[in-house]
């Protein structure tokens, strides 16, 4: 059976499950595998239309756009215990924009469409979990773009690594200076400033 108690943990910070909910979530699980994951192993390219919501069981993942300069903008590091997804390529059926790849091994659970519809149906209290999900990341989307728009390089640098030190002690600089929006050699430059 696949550890998916960090799942379990994860729903219960928002919602109680009682031991037969529980149940239910377990023997959903009972015949699948935690799908593990080499270190810079894409789940999903561009192009791509995603099958599946995406939760982190263990290890570190980020979601990413290319653009036309080949400048990649990473849009969101998941963690244990964090969803992470191309939603609107999920819900439309589209192609996908983004990448999603393991910056370190992970393990993640993969649940399709279908099979989080069924734990809807047998649990309704569930949609209940992804609504405050939805609401959760609706409300850090728009924090991120304010201060993206009204803050320095450095105010998001610090805010960031107050926000994520869990990221923020796993993943390269590199990444954080595509998170911030600064390129890797401004990031450098700004650190060294600071220490001295």
């Amino acid at each position: 059976m696949p550890d998916i108690n960090v799942l379990i943990d994860s729903v219960q910070k928002y919602i109680t499950l009682s031991i037969e909910d529980k149940a239910l979530v377990y023997s959903h699980f009972k015949n699948k595998k935690v799908k593990k994951i080499k270190r810079r192993e894409l789940l999903l390219r561009e192009g791509d239309v995603q099958q599946y919501y995406i939760f982190v069981i263990s290890g570190c993942v980020r979601s990413y756009s290319i653009d036309k300069s080949c400048n990649e903008h990473i849009l969101q590091f998941a963690t244990t215990g964090w969803w992470i997804g191309d939603l609107y390529s999920l819900k439309n059926n589209e192609p996908s924009r983004l990448f999603i790849e393991t910056i370190t091994e992970s393990n993640v659970l993969l649940i399709s469409k279908l099979e989080l519809s069924k734990l809807f149906e047998n649990i309704p209290k569930l949609e209940t979990y992804f609504r405050i999900l939805a609401e959760y990341a609706f409300g850090t989307a728009q924090r991120r773009l304010i201060e993206h728009l009204g803050l320095s390089s450095l105010e998001r640098y610090l805010n960031f690594k107050d926000r994520y030190p869990d990221v923020y002690d796993i993943v390269p600089k590199k990444f954080i200076a595509s998170y911030i929006g600064v390129s890797p050699e401004f990031l450098s430059k700004m650190l060294k400033q600071m220490r001295e």
